[in-house]
């Protein structure tokens, strides 16, 4: 249907009210970005309107009446004001009204409803329109808990982040208004590159959590949860479980705050997120869990759920656990969402290709590794090392890709402790999620210097053990990983 107006601005008069004398108020500038952003992504000026001649006495005004059925989509500047307010309550009811002559509220899982939230209101007291939807929070809490409304009067980072969620805003518009336009009715299929788990975070995660929501969408792919997370545990799981399905990647950022703790659980809202996904872990979803470098936590929930992330074998078997800059989190994400093709098969009567051991080591054992490394390099085997270096994000992509691509494994146990090579282990065994079809030759793990009584105790069934002999490295040592490579190369043929 062709509608009139793309979007009408809903909003209390004192919500535009400018905090500095002769500046332009909250509500016109965010009706001025939305015309220029939302112009520039659909190509064409948007017919935005507002009633600028509202009144104190909230009277309902009879153009506005006469307008609403010619609408495509309703905003609504949320704020305390505005939920007493009965003109916005009645322009609120009567959009609803007049959208069922055109196709309802709903378009495919989009609704014509933008909830914008100015000042933050409970949500019990919103209207009940509102009470499904996410919304665009306009506000972040300071270290005490308080909203703080985003506005440029507050400083540049408080306008940066304006801007940042008036394009977000923008996006989701210009989605909405093509929907439309091209007369979608029935539900949505996924989006052809996916649908995301963005887990919801505590408060001081919030503006990263925005950051890799935008990248998301920007890059085509939906993002879940769609709709307020309930706080009771038996219906947060049942919703939980419901939308990681559609899922195939979740992510969790992890702050310094717990956070809510949902009625009838034992862990907090960001916690069982995290647990939902671990058991649904190896039916098409994968995770990441993020912390940032650094982090320094004071709550001893916090500190015990940072404990069990790091430290529990059932956490690693399921999702990455990775601490770098937000930035460098983004490709990390893109490379397990688009991984890169496999390379093709070798044309018959090709040379045959090299075998390639990924010889894992600590950094600290570079020098201890030589001897191996040579003498495999003199039986023929291309040896591949792990790449150290300051950029993290660099050095985990090129350990992905070796553990993807190589023939066989071989873990030098020295220098570091059985913590690092159980680590290393557990990362293996995710080999598969990073694009690894075929098996491995062999997989081994060489105990070399110093020796250790852990060293000693130390057995394993995930990998052949080898144990270098006191006087130094022999070859007597590492033969039997060659003659296991060639067993497996023999059996496959």
């Amino acid at each position: 249907m062709a509608f009139e107006q793309d979007l009408l601005i809903s909003y209390a008069h004192i919500d535009d009210q400018s905090l500095v004398d002769g500046e332009r108020g909250w509500v016109s500038r965010l009706h001025r970005l939305l015309e220029i952003r939302v112009g520039q992504l659909r190509g064409e000026a948007p017919r935005i309107w507002r009633d600028l001649k509202l009144q104190g006495n909230d009277a309902f005004s009879d153009t506005i009446l006469q307008r609403l059925p010619k609408v495509a989509a309703l905003l609504s500047v949320v704020s305390p004001r505005y939920v007493q307010s009965e003109w916005c309550n009645r322009e609120l009811n009567e959009f609803c009204r007049a959208a069922e002559a055109t196709g309802g509220v709903r378009v495919a899982d989009k609704t014509r409803i933008f909830k914008v939230v100015k000042t933050p209101v409970p949500l019990e007291r919103q209207p009940e329109e509102f009470q499904p939807m996410l919304g665009y929070e306009f506000y972040v809490h300071d270290d005490r808990g308080r909203p703080h409304e985003l506005a440029h009067e507050y400083g540049p980072e408080a306008d940066r982040a304006f801007l940042a969620k008036v394009d977000d805003l923008a996006y989701d518009i210009v989605q909405l208004l093509e929907m439309l336009r091209s007369g979608a009715e029935s539900p949505a299929s996924p989006p052809a590159k996916g649908t995301v788990f963005l887990a919801e975070t505590t408060f001081d995660m919030r503006e990263a959590r925005d950051s890799i929501r935008r990248y998301l969408v920007h890059n085509g792919y939906e993002v879940l949860p769609d709709r307020p997370l309930p706080l009771l545990a038996e219906e947060l799981d049942a919703v939980l479980r419901q939308q990681l399905g559609r899922c195939k990647l979740s992510i969790h950022l992890i702050g310094r705050n717990y956070g809510v703790v949902p009625e009838g659980a034992a862990e907090s809202m960001v916690e069982r997120q995290q647990m939902a996904a671990s058991q649904l872990a190896g039916d098409g979803l994968s995770s990441v869990i993020w912390l940032p470098p650094g982090l320094e936590v004071t709550d001893a929930r916090q500190q015990e759920l940072l404990q069990r992330l790091h430290g529990d074998p059932s956490v690693h078997a399921a999702a990455e656990l990775v601490e770098v800059p937000i930035e460098d989190l983004k490709p990390l994400i893109f490379r397990k969402l688009a991984p890169p093709p496999e390379p093709k098969s070798a044309a018959p009567g090709a040379a045959p290709a090299l075998t390639r051991i990924y010889l894992l080591c600590d950094q600290r054992d570079l020098d201890a590794v030589r001897p191996l490394e040579d003498w495999l390099f003199s039986q023929g085997v291309e040896v591949i090392l792990p790449f150290f270096d300051e950029d993290e994000t660099q050095a985990r992509l090129e350990h992905e890709e070796n553990l993807k691509n190589c023939d066989a494994l071989l873990l030098y146990y020295g220098a570091a402790g059985e913590l690092w090579l159980r680590r290393k282990l557990r990362e293996l065994q995710r080999a598969a999620a990073l694009g690894r079809e075929k098996p491995l030759l062999a997989q081994a793990i060489y105990v070399g210097a110093p020796a250790t009584p852990q060293k000693e105790r130390f057995r394993t069934l995930e990998a052949m053990l080898l144990r270098e002999p006191e006087g130094g490295f022999a070859r007597s040592a590492i033969e039997p990983l060659l003659a296991e490579m060639a067993k497996a190369r023999s059996a496959a043929r």
